[in-house]
Order: structure tokens, then C-alpha cells, then sequence
């Protein structure tokens, strides 16, 4: 009589946590449920999945031996860094094997005079800027999970944070990645000087979702602290308007350090979690921040005051001190955990759009919420069109969950029909990963695939996630942008 299923995976998980124990110590293998049930999802927690084995490693020599073990015995991998993301990047396989790189988590080495800190994967994202403060330093990407989230996830990610219209995201601030392959290869890409030889295969990896190698050190570039910051919040009574004047600033010429909108529902949501001041009676506010020399920054608030009272502003306040810049803050960076105030669940989309757009754009998705049913409260950077709407939903409500995922999809079809992408900074994952057919034809998708297996070529880092199979696309039915009629034809095209 042949086993069954359930006794199949119970002796093949038996099989690798033999082999893996050859190679690491007892206490870096997780194999019994309830030492797995942490690691079944990510901060996508509607999809949950329990690995069948967990390891943490704790040096770059047993990462090689993880590796080794599974390629010989066919085993996925899914690399993790803090499990903060959004996207389902880091969820397990049934049969697969999660590669926790929490324990590789020391900071290598500062070097002030060049700006530049050498880290492993698992150091957190604000405990770069906090060894570094001491020589006014520190390092830009700042997501809204940087007290928890990890430098090697940030990197698979590509992630941002409210700062990045100005300094950019991940991929603008690492010089240098040190990752191994599935082959069990040290793959260095990048470097400590400004340019390295070759093609530049670090912004490839950048990104990459865990697909083409495990990241085991990383060299990030640090900025000098700005003398001040001091940050504007206007309030509007008409989200057009606000949409327009982010437009506005942009073209002024000014680039500032951060610019992020906030509709009425979630100014409302916030405001009583973090007590940040924010007007809740307008319908959109915006917080737009300056940064650099005191004469600086005094000229550029002055300008971009002035900006956003000719596009219709109703009120201006402008931080006084560096705590009241710090409360500012406290409500965007707030907002996700805020919705769970008002709403059992929420989902969070994750889409760019061109800046000028984004009121027609917000028009829409104030239309999906009366065909869907479903409130959405919206937070976005504004600065680079990066929208962040959350969907809030009761999961104990049958069908709503449905309905909050085909309201999602939606909105990545809009800003895809209006030039924009299915992504900014959370990544594809699983929760995308059928939007990517609405954005990209078979040639380009195929081309993605050739890049995979170049690295590799046993498919077996992170499989399934980011880039769809052609049968899946045809599955998930959705017409090709580049191919077909737009939805959306009322729209200006970018």
C-alpha cells in the first residue's frame, strides 16, 4: 500500500532535517509546527502558508551548506528577512524550506570618511542610522516599518519610505551586495568605489524578490545629516486640488525632502491613534518637508507655501520645533496600523502613477469604493506618484475579502491603463503576481524568466512569486494593455 500524502511530506521532511542537521546545529532547524507557525506568512497575512522545515543561520558558511543541501535534494527556498512585507515575498511552500536571515544581523564595519557601512541582511533598517548618528550620519530609505525591518529585505524589496523622493530608494543607496546562488557561489555585485566594471547586474538583484540569490552582507551609502527639517502640512478642501498641487511643487522646480498626501478617511483614522494635529475636516492634506541649511530651508518652506496657497490651500501650518516635524510624521508613518481602529482588516495596495494623474486616479478609486462596497482610506507618497490605498474589509463577512482583492486588482489595472505600474516599493510577491499579466506582454515576461534561470537555473529560489507562467496569465484572463482596448478610456494617457 503506498503512503499518502500526509505520509509522504512526513518522511521527505524527515529526510531534510537529517541532512540539514549534518550541517548545522540542532537549535538553527525548525521542523514542529509550532515552531514553523510564526514563519507561515509575511505582513500579507491573508495568505498563509506553514513551511515544512525553518533554518536560521547564523554565518555565511551555513547559508552555502542550507543551499547545498537543497539543490542536491530539491528542495525550494525562501529566503526571509523580518517578515514585514507586504506582498507575500516571503510566504513558504508546502514543501519548501524558509531561510530565516534574522541571526545574520551584525553591523560589519563604518567607515565614516567614505560614508558607507557594511552590514549583514538581518540589521534592522533604523539600527543603520542609529550606530551611525554618533559621526551625523545616516542611512536615507526609511519605510514605514524601518524600526523592524531588515536591510536584506529592504533590498529584496527595493524598498522606500516617505524621504524618497529626494534620496531615493534602496536601489540608489546600496553599492554593493555579497549573495549566494543556488549554485552555492559567492556572487558579488557592485562595490565600495562609485562605479564597478561590468554590467550593472546589482540593480538587477536589487529588487528581485529573493529569486536570484540569498544576500549575506551589504554595503550601504550613508548622507550627512541635514543642520534642520521643518515640514509644511496643508490642508485642501477637494482632493483635486491637492493632487494638483503636488504637480505644482514639482514643477516649481523644488524637490522636497518628502511629499506625502493623505485623504479624509485616513487623516480621520489616524488623528485619534497619534494625536499628530492633523486637520479632519479637510478632504486631503499634504505634508510636504525641507531639509538642509537653516537658509535653506526657511527659502524653500517660503516657496512651497506659496505654491500651495495658489493651488487652493486652506490652511497652512509649518513645525515650529523638531518634535512637532516628528508628530507630522508620526500619522503617515502611522497609518497602517491606525486602519485597525476602524476596520477588522485592511489590504494594501501598492501602485505608480504619473504625478500628474493622481487626481484623476483618486476619481476612480472614490468610484471602486460604490461599486465594490468597501471604504478606502488613501496614503501615498505623493512626491512620486507611489499610492498606498487601503481597502478596509471584515474577513468574517463572506465574500468581502474577495471583494477587497478584486478591488485591488482594479486599481493596479487603472494605473497601469493611465502609465503608471503594479508597484512602487512593497514588490510582487503573490499578491500581484497576476497584475504583472496586465502590465507586461509574453515577450517581456519571457524575458523576465530568461533572466531567473540565468542565476537560476533549477528554478528553486522563491518560486511562484513576482513573475506569472503564460498559463497563468491566460487564467487569470486579464487583456494585455499594449494589446487591446484600455479600460479606462476617459482617462489622458501619460
Amino acid at each position: 500500500m503506498e503512503p499518502n500524502k500526509s505520509e509522504q511530506h512526513q518522511q521527505r521532511q524527515s529526510r531534510v532535517v537529517a541532512a540539514l542537521r549534518r550541517v548545522l546545529p540542532a537549535h538553527c532547524v525548525l521542523y514542529q509546527e509550532e515552531d514553523t507557525r510564526p514563519y507561515e506568512c509575511d505582513g500579507l497575512t491573508a495568505y498563509r502558508q506553514l513551511p515544512m522545515v525553518v533554518t536560521l543561520p547564523e554565518n555565511e558558511a551555513q547559508v552555502i551548506a542550507i543551499v547545498q543541501v537543497c539543490r542536491e535534494m530539491q528542495v525550494a527556498i525562501v529566503p526571509r528577512g523580518a517578515g514585514t512585507g507586504l506582498s507575500g515575498g516571503a510566504m513558504p511552500i508546502a514543501d519548501g524550506l524558509v531561510l530565516s536571515t534574522a541571526r545574520l544581523n551584525k553591523i560589519i564595519q563604518i567607515d565614516a570618511y567614505a560614508r558607507t557601512a557594511r552590514v549583514q541582511p538581518g540589521v534592522r533598517n533604523l539600527a543603520i542610522s542609529d550606530a551611525v548618528g554618533v559621526h551625523d550620519l545616516y542611512y536615507a530609505p526609511d519605510p514605514s516599518s524601518q524600526i523592524a525591518c531588515s536591510i536584506g529585505g529592504n533590498v529584496a524589496e527595493n524598498s522606500g519610505g516617505v524621504h524618497c523622493l529626494k534620496y531615493g530608494l534602496t536601489v540608489h543607496n546600496v553599492m554593493a551586495v555579497r549573495a549566494v546562488t543556488m549554485e552555492g557561489e559567492i556572487l558579488e555585485l557592485g562595490g565600495a568605489a562609485l562605479d564597478a566594471p561590468g554590467l550593472d547586474l546589482l540593480a538587477v538583484f536589487i529588487g528581485s524578490e529573493g529569486m536570484l540569490g540569498i544576500v549575506t552582507e551589504v554595503i550601504v551609502k550613508l548622507i550627512p545629516k541635514p543642520q534642520t527639517a521643518r515640514v509644511i502640512m496643508a490642508s485642501f478642501d477637494d482632493v483635486i486640488k491637492a493632487g494638483n498641487a503636488v504637480a505644482n511643487v514639482i514643477a516649481a522646480g523644488i524637490i522636497p525632502a518628502g511629499l506625502e498626501m493623505m485623504d479624509k478617511t485616513s487623516s480621520r483614522m489616524v488623528e485619534p491613534y497619534v494625536k499628530a494635529g492633523y486637520d479632519i475636516d479637510a478632504e486631503a492634506i499634504l505634508l510636504c518637508e525641507s531639509d538642509g541649511t537653516l537658509e535653506e530651508v526657511e527659502e524653500e518652506i517660503g516657496r512651497m507655501s506659496a505654491v500651495l496657497q495658489q493651488a487652493g490651500a486652506t490652511a497652512i501650518a509649518v513645525s515650529q520645533s523638531e518634535a512637532e516635524r516628528l508628530k507630522f510624521w508620526s500619522g503617515r508613518k502611522n497609518a497602517f496600523p491606525a486602519a485597525g481602529r476602524i476596520s477588522p482588516d485592511y489590504y494594501c495596495m501598492d501602485g505608480t502613477i504619473p504625478r500628474k494623474n493622481l487626481a484623476q486616479v483618486l476619481l476612480g478609486i472614490a468610484a471602486m469604493e460604490i461599486k465594490y462596497g468597501l471604504r478606502c482610506a488613501n496614503v501615498f507618497h505623493a512626491g512620486d506618484g507611489n499610492l498606498h490605498p487601503l481597502i478596509l474589509f471584515d474577513a468574517n463577512q463572506p465574500g468581502e475579502f474577495h471583494q477587497a482583492e478584486a478591488f485591488g486588482a482594479e486599481i493596479l489595472e487603472l494605473c497601469v491603463a493611465v502609465g503608471g505600474t503594479i508597484t512602487g516599493e512593497h514588490g510582487v510577491g503573490i499578491e500581484k503576481i497576476g497584475s504583472m499579466c496586465v502590465q507586461f506582454s509574453p515577450e517581456e515576461l519571457a524575458a523576465f524568466w530568461a533572466v531567473k534561470r540565468a542565476f537560476d537555473p533549477l528554478l528553486l529560489l522563491n518560486p511562484d512569486k513576482a513573475i506569472p507562467s503564460l498559463h497563468r496569465c491566460a487564467e487569470y484572463g486579464r487583456m494585455h494593455v499594449k494589446k487591446g482596448a484600455l479600460k479606462f478610456p476617459d482617462l489622458p494617457r501619460f
